[in-house]
């Protein structure tokens, strides 16, 4: 008997194991990938996460895995441009973009050195039901076994598809239309900062990440889809050279060492967040374009507030009800309003009124580093617009 099973185990559900497991309960950990595996991603870690990895004590790790530190960040559409940095949070500015099969390993050791029993390769194939909550899960082990495993809770961090969602009909709660679709891949020779560029019907990003390579990431609207995967190369070559030409000249004379990588299915939803025995974090809960590249942050910010609300209280039944409400709520609190914000970018229409709107900033780099920190979540977009900036608008 385990006092938490978690289904999942890459950026959801490693830190939560790894906090339930430093609060003294016992943890089970399962994977269905083998580790080290790759896996679709955006990989950037903005300043909020990089200060909980370093409050979890697992940062040195990621920057002995040969992880780039990125220290700027740049926009640029047709008439603006803007660079600096967001603002740090609890020190910490520098920010990285590691490659998964670096990055999950270092979060499931943590959870591992905390006391959490790790099973990759182990699939889940359902859930046990007692008494109306959720009791346990069903899985099977990689020598094809089954075996049946019982917990007090049992957290779903098992992605936008989860089986625990599907199993305890977690309905959405908000759901809107896919936005994009993106192809990406990893380049030689290409010096890369953080970097966005959007035009019409484009967007283009490319950071640094491990063994010195830079990822380059294409976006296109959800009904070029079909087009765009049935001849990837040339769609991916001309956005970039369309909507960022000096980063094309940079790739140019670069080579690509990957094939290219791309999904058409991005899902834009909030779950059901909990019940009787269970609860979802991560994509399993709440998932949005990865154009905003906040897919790791938030799901390390959201295994620090589950784990932090349940705190001793576990096997209280009451206050552990409490607890799941109390992080429910604030699913919407921290994630609701730039989840409406990135669905407008994914819409890929840049408007002459942002484009105005970005313009003002120019030549105050307070702003503009204050803008950046409502894309990295270490300012909310209720403290960007404060008076500086309402006068900052009225010059223009």
């Amino acid at each position: 008997m385990y006092d938490v099973i978690v289904v999942g185990a890459r950026c959801a559900g490693s830190p939560a194991a790894m906090l339930f497991a430093r609060q003294g309960y016992r943890v089970l950990l399962l994977e269905k990938a083998q580790f080290p595996q790759d896996k679709l991603s955006s990989h950037y870690i903005h300043q909020p996460g990089v200060a909980l990895l370093g409050k979890w004590g697992l940062l040195d790790d990621l920057r002995q895995a040969g992880c780039r530190p990125i220290d700027r960040i740049s926009y640029q559409s047709p008439g603006v441009r803007l660079a600096g940095s967001s603002l740090p949070v609890d020190g910490h500015r520098i920010t990285y973009a590691p490659r998964r099969f670096v990055l999950d390993p270092i979060l499931a050791a943590g959870a591992v050195a905390a006391g959490a029993e790790f099973r990759d390769n182990c699939t889940v194939g359902g859930l046990l039901f007692e008494e109306g909550r959720v009791a346990g899960v069903r899985c099977r082990t990689p020598g094809g076994a089954e075996t049946t495993e019982r917990a007090h809770l049992v957290v779903g961090a098992d992605g936008m598809r989860s089986l625990v969602a599907r199993e305890t009909k977690a309905e959405a709660v908000i759901e809107d239309p896919r936005m994009t679709c993106t192809y990406y891949s990893y380049w030689e020779g290409v010096p890369a900062h953080f970097e966005q560029y959007e035009g019409p019907g484009r967007w283009v990003g490319a950071l640094p990440t491990n063994a010195d390579l830079a990822l380059v990431m294409t976006y296109f609207p959800q009904s070029e889809f079909h087009k765009v995967r049935s001849d990837v190369e040339p769609a991916y070559l001309e956005a970039v050279r369309t909507t960022a030409p000096e980063l094309y000249e940079r790739i140019s004379a670069g080579r690509r060492v990957e094939q290219l990588y791309g999904t058409g299915h991005q899902e834009n939803f909030f779950r059901k967040a909990c019940g009787p025995g269970w609860v979802l974090i991560g994509d399993a809960v709440h998932h949005k374009d990865s154009i905003a590249a906040r897919g790791i942050t938030d799901a390390f910010v959201q295994a620090d507030l589950l784990t932090g609300h349940i705190g001793d209280r576990l096997h209280d039944e009451t206050a552990l009800k409490r607890a799941l409400n109390r992080y429910e709520s604030d699913l919407d609190k921290h994630f609701y309003e730039f989840y409406r914000s990135t669905l407008k970018v994914a819409e890929l229409k840049p408007t002459d009124e942002r484009t105005a709107f970005l313009r003002s900033l120019v030549g105050d780099q307070t702003l503009i580093d204050r803008y950046f920190s409502t894309l990295s979540g270490a300012c909310s977009l209720e403290d960007f617009y404060n008076d500086e900036l309402l006068t900052a608008l009225d010059r223009s």
